[in-house]
């Protein structure tokens, strides 16, 4: 193994349960529910269309002022998401990596500017030669596309590179990429079949990085 690449959003720091618990609130306070089940296909792609707006309507039955409920879920968005911080276990394995002399990339769907402001509001952008995000690629995970040019970028081969993610859209785009992964879930992903990643551990901190290593060789 001669590289990791990590996915950002639920990886590296949960983004993902913090925008759902905002939407959440915002659904509530528009008289509606918003299911786990509906919100979890949309995590680690942006190949699955969906309007939230629309979905709310459609669950209350009338029209909403649709500027000021995205202007108030943007507005709880930016309070979650800066309130994350990074996951335990990353810091660790990124540390570990860099004795190893392994290559260290971020692949993810979200935007360059999403990708590029976290990595340095987190003290991470640092550590991560390469970043592959949405802005590369025509499409995102669970096209192999990301972790492809990531890999690229590191000059390794696919079968090189340990993917860490942890939805069900990167495990796929990682296995069509011809890498390893390994799913770590958060609490919105664990609900998803995790079953096609090597291995799922429910926490970096857990396990360290060359007693996985050793595990995935063996």
């Amino acid at each position: 193994m001669r590289a990791l690449i990590f996915d950002l959003d639920g990886t590296i720091f949960d983004s993902e349960t913090a925008i759902f618990r905002a939407w959440q609130r915002v659904y509530a306070e528009q008289g509606a529910a918003l299911a786990l089940e509906t919100w979890l296909p949309l995590l680690g792609t942006n190949e699955v269309r969906f309007d939230p707006l629309a979905h709310i309507e459609d669950l209350v039955g009338h029209p909403i002022d649709r500027g000021a409920v995205l202007e108030r879920a943007r507005t709880l968005e930016r309070e979650y998401v800066e309130a994350t911080d990074v996951l335990p276990g990353v810091r660790e394995w990124i540390a570990q990596a860099q004795a190893a002399g392994l290559g260290l990339a971020v692949a993810s769907s979200s935007g360059r500017s999403w990708v590029e402001g976290h990595l340095r509001r987190l003290g991470l952008r640092e550590f991560f030669s390469v970043l592959r995000t949405r802005d590369d690629v025509e499409r995102t995970k669970p096209d192999p596309a990301l972790f492809l040019r990531a890999a690229e970028g590191l000059g390794v081969e696919p079968a090189e590179a340990l993917v860490i993610e942890d939805s069900l859209n990167g495990i796929r785009a990682a296995k069509a990429a011809g890498m390893r992964v390994v799913a770590v879930p958060n609490p919105l992903t664990r609900y998803s079949d995790l079953s096609g990643a090597d291995l799922v551990i429910p926490s970096l901190a857990e396990v360290p990085l060359n007693a996985l290593l050793e595990r995935l060789e063996s």
